[in-house]
């Protein structure tokens, strides 16, 4: 009886430490998983903001050469006055 007694524990704590690995390997799985859609995401959201940057920085540049032949039209226009 006493042998069955320790048998049915061995089994017991054999169970809780299965499951206890288990566990911790299913966590790891779901750290992983994670890990990469936070990365997916990541680029996701950097490719969208590189994007975004270069139709900012393109207008941006658009609007200089515009400023720049409206300068020299001006100027131009000065000069002729004051020759």
């Amino acid at each position: 009886m006493a042998s069955q007694l320790q048998g049915i524990q061995q089994l017991l704590q054999a169970k809780k430490c299965a499951t206890k690995k288990v566990s911790k390997a299913s966590k790891g799985k779901a750290k992983e998983a994670a890990q990469a859609e936070t990365e997916q995401y990541r680029l996701q959201r950097e490719k969208e903001f590189k994007a975004k940057e270069a139709v900012a920085l393109g207008s941006q540049g658009s609007c200089s050469s515009e400023v720049e032949k409206e300068t020299k039209k001006k100027r131009t226009i000065l000069q002729t006055y004051f020759r």
